[in-house]
């Protein structure tokens, strides 16, 4: 019996829920610098920015009779240089991101429990690489509660945070630092590896796709704009536990509301949405990774045949411990990597991988090899040029902070 063809609501859901992850928590930090108004511009640019360059991928999925992943559309592009640098930057995002997590995960887990920061990062590694190793299916039902989780610890937060809101934090304007936040906002709307996926799930009807791609990213759009509200119209820029102490500490935004706050409903929902969201992000993250890690060596999953019994496969342990201690190392030698690892996984990767890198293939299969599919993103080589030179000036913005 044929499958049925996905819908646009669940597809919206699966771009939504592969945005909306821990990046969530440094942006009120990051655009808070510049005020609520100013950062608000920041946002919708990198949202138009991140959906353009989706798009791109969405015409570079048309190429293909059947979905693939997109290391093979750059191969097929740009050839075997353009495949090995995908490899490589795919590599450094991945572990990036990770470096992200388990350090804003010693912060949040030091609070909870009253360990110091480096205990709480063995103890989040340790534990919950188990379920990785356990396998997909493992890590899609712990992903499922957290979800709700995540969730209702967000409404509730939005709920109750409101009526501690204040308009006059909320109409500060510092312009200045209006790119601050930039490269965090891109990796916060990085969905672009769930297209080939997306493609598949629609049956290759790619108006579906690119109408999921919107729909989801405008859902991802309003829960970051109500987190920037309640946030940015709490934390006040100076003082104690203010944007720009949280800034130069590495502390996320929950931090700094549940102290602001003190003992409240509020700070407690605060705290159990930044647990949540790093969670989430880090089993994703760290699953995709002993993934691409085994399709590059070739491995397959294990088995209990070693010991003779049978059971569900589960994951290489070697790739497992490839793919969590390099990490791990990193933020227990720096622990202070929150916002520096998610600004280089950004400003740097993101941009490469779903930026310049498309625009590149798009480019030379349109008026090289003249591929022929059903969608185009519309503008020709105006709007590829306007996507590439935007992609260039965020990177060299984050290289120049960097260096």
């Amino acid at each position: 019996m044929a499958q049925k063809v996905g819908s646009l609501f669940g597809g919206s859901l699966l771009v939504a829920g592969s945005c909306i992850g821990a990046g969530v928590l440094a942006l009120p930090v990051l655009t808070g610098l510049a005020g609520f108004v100013p950062s608000l511009f920041t946002m919708t640019a990198a949202w138009a920015f991140m959906t353009a360059t989706a798009f791109l991928l969405v015409e570079a999925g048309g190429w293909f009779q059947t979905p693939v992943n997109y290391l093979s559309m750059v191969g097929k592009t740009l050839g075997p240089v353009g495949k090995g640098a995908a490899w490589v930057l795919y590599l450094f995002l991945f572990y990036a991101a990770l470096v992200a997590y388990i350090a804003g995960s010693s912060s949040v887990f030091s609070s909870f429990f009253g360990m110091p920061s480096w205990s709480a990062a063995l103890f989040f590694v340790l534990l919950f690489s188990w379920v990785i190793y356990m396998g997909t299916r493992s890590v899609d039902l712990w992903n499922r509660c957290l979800m709700f989780g995540k969730i209702g610890s967000f409404i509730a937060l939005a709920i109750l945070g409101a009526r501690h809101v204040d308009v006059r934090l909320l109409a500060e304007s510092r312009p200045q630092h209006i790119l601050a936040a930039l490269p965090v906002l891109v990796f916060s709307f990085g969905w672009h590896n769930m297209i080939p996926s997306l493609t598949h799930y629609m049956k290759g009807d790619l108006r579906k796709v690119r109408l999921s791609i919107l729909g989801g990213s405008l859902i991802a759009f309003a829960i970051y704009l109500i987190w920037e509200i309640v946030c940015l119209g709490i934390i006040p820029l100076d003082g104690p536990f203010g944007l720009k102490e949280s800034l130069t500490k590495d502390r996320e935004a929950s931090q700094a509301l549940a102290h602001i706050l003190g003992s409240s409903w509020v700070s407690w929902f605060a705290q159990a949405l930044a647990f949540f969201a790093i969670l989430t992000s880090f089993l994703a993250q760290a699953l995709s990774l002993v993934h691409f890690l085994a399709d590059g060596f070739h491995k397959k999953k294990r088995a209990w045949d070693a010991v003779g019994i049978e059971g569900p496969e589960r994951e290489h342990i070697g790739l497992c411990a490839l793919a969590l201690v390099p990490p791990l190392v990193l933020a227990l030698v720096r622990p202070q990597l929150f916002f520096a690892a998610l600004g280089f996984a950004g400003g740097i990767c993101a941009v490469l991988l779903f930026g310049i890198l498309p625009v590149c293939m798009v480019w030379v299969a349109r008026y090289n090899y003249k591929l022929a599919t059903s969608y185009r993103l519309p503008g020709g080589k105006i709007s590829l040029c306007c996507i590439f030179v935007f992609a260039l000036f965020i990177f060299c913005f984050q290289l120049a902070n960097m260096l």
